[in-house]
């Protein structure tokens, strides 16, 4: 039977994982529910229909259950498919099974590759970034520097990458402290995410404009990463580390009356689902998680409580919205687009995986397929014929971009722009 308490020495145990990776395979073969959702579960069933396997999992080769590991870019979207997840007795949970087959792997090979070291550690990438902005984003699109990453670090020449700016959303927030209009409607600590911190500060600023416009304080506490790109490369360690960082600051927020506001899907479904399992103070993690919100989730509900702001000058148009996979593995429905369409938007949902998911999609083994994963998503946003095209996610975006062309905005951004908000 699984475990997931990663301080039992089960969960590192080579023969222990390989007997849960097999039982788990051999249900998923019995039930097949999540064969149309990724590479993983397709190349799992050709593998156990091949004639010398015949679907028994227990003979399945060693090289055709790590590629299933390989393949998995933790979408989470076959958890809620599942019909056998906790507390069922099967326990089944796949993601977490593939996490553990990695972290174990990282300590059978004695550490973490150079790979997923670099693609792991965000803050450390963003901060060098961001101090050489014009020369980092001027490197990133010279071919021969790519070319040169890619042989090097593994990160595939033609993946478009994000760009740095010298101003950190955090820098510009420390320069524009000011207190939300009385009557003070909410308190929040916002968690900005490394995507807006070094690549996209617009999105914090939009953020913090219509959460000020709507009476909520807004604070900025200590912050790092959150820890997914550590976590998708098997570096459990480091991810911890960045966790417990993470769990200390901003369990004093929540315990100071705060609820946390993240604008970026990973992040608030990590600190919700994978910070209590993963943080060494438990008690902390499961207050902190019991207290995020997502951005629209949060003003989805300041909307039901009459609180949120609906006089919009601006109307968006036709919005298409591409519904990221790790909100649609939060269980929360379309918030994004239902407050958009409070603006007057046509809102039309994509539910589409952009297959990027983490760190996956820039490695050099899976951009093709990457890309081939996310032509539905691409053709359904073309056929939306679309005056914007929206995502919460900001790699899905970086996606969006390169395969259509199109320039998606986060939601918050659109949001902004309707009430008239000066905030680019």
């Amino acid at each position: 039977m699984t475990t997931f308490d990663i301080r039992a020495p089960e969960f590192w145990s080579r023969p222990a994982l390989d007997t849960e990776l097999r039982r788990v395979f051999d249900v998923c073969n019995g039930c097949r529910r999540c064969l149309p959702l990724c590479p993983s579960f397709k190349d799992l069933m050709a593998s156990l229909d091949r004639e010398e396997v015949d679907g028994d999992a227990e003979r399945l080769p060693g090289a055709d259950t790590q590629r299933v590991v390989d393949l998995c870019y933790q979408c989470k979207l076959c958890y809620n498919h599942c019909p056998y997840t906790p507390p069922h007795r099967w326990m089944i949970d796949f993601p977490r099974v593939m996490l553990r087959a990695r972290a174990v792997q990282v300590r059978e090979r004695g550490g973490v590759t150079l790979q997923d070291r670099v693609l792991g550690n965000t803050d450390l990438v963003g901060r060098l970034g961001t101090a050489v902005a014009p020369l980092a984003n001027w490197a990133s699109q010279n071919r021969a520097h790519r070319a040169f990453m890619q042989a090097v670090l593994g990160i595939h020449q033609d993946r478009n990458l994000p760009r740095f700016h010298r101003e950190t959303f955090s820098r510009w927030f420390a320069a524009h402290r000011e207190p939300a209009p009385e009557p003070v409607t909410a308190r929040v600590a916002l968690f900005a995410t490394c995507p807006v911190e070094y690549h996209n500060p617009a999105v914090g600023r939009a953020t913090v404009a219509v959460l000020r416009h709507n009476r909520v304080d807004v604070t900025l506490p200590s912050q790092r990463c959150c820890g997914m790109p550590y976590l998708d490369g098997g570096a459990v360690g480091e991810a911890q580390r960045l966790i417990d960082d993470n769990v200390r600051s901003l369990g004093e927020a929540v315990r100071e009356g705060r609820e946390l506001v993240v604008p970026g899907p990973t992040c608030s479904y990590m600190m919700k689902q994978e910070w209590p399992w993963l943080a060494t103070d438990g008690e902390t993690a499961r207050l902190v998680a019991e207290r995020t919100r997502d951005l629209f989730e949060f003003l989805a509900r300041l909307h039901q409580g009459g609180r949120l702001d609906t006089a919009f000058p601006l109307r968006p148009g036709r919005v298409a919205y591409q519904l990221p996979c790790h909100l649609r593995a939060q269980n929360m429905g379309t918030k994004s687009a239902d407050v958009l369409r409070l603006t007057g938007a046509d809102v039309t949902v994509i539910e589409r995986c952009s297959a990027v998911d983490g760190t996956w999609g820039f490695k050099r083994e899976y951009y093709q397929l990457s890309m081939k994963v996310a032509e539905p998503l691409f053709r359904d946003l073309g056929a939306a014929r679309p005056e914007r095209t929206a995502t919460d996610c900001p790699l899905a975006g970086l996606q969006i971009a390169q395969g259509t062309g199109q320039r998606p905005r986060h939601p918050i951004q659109i949001l902004a722009e309707a009430y008239g908000l000066p905030w680019e």
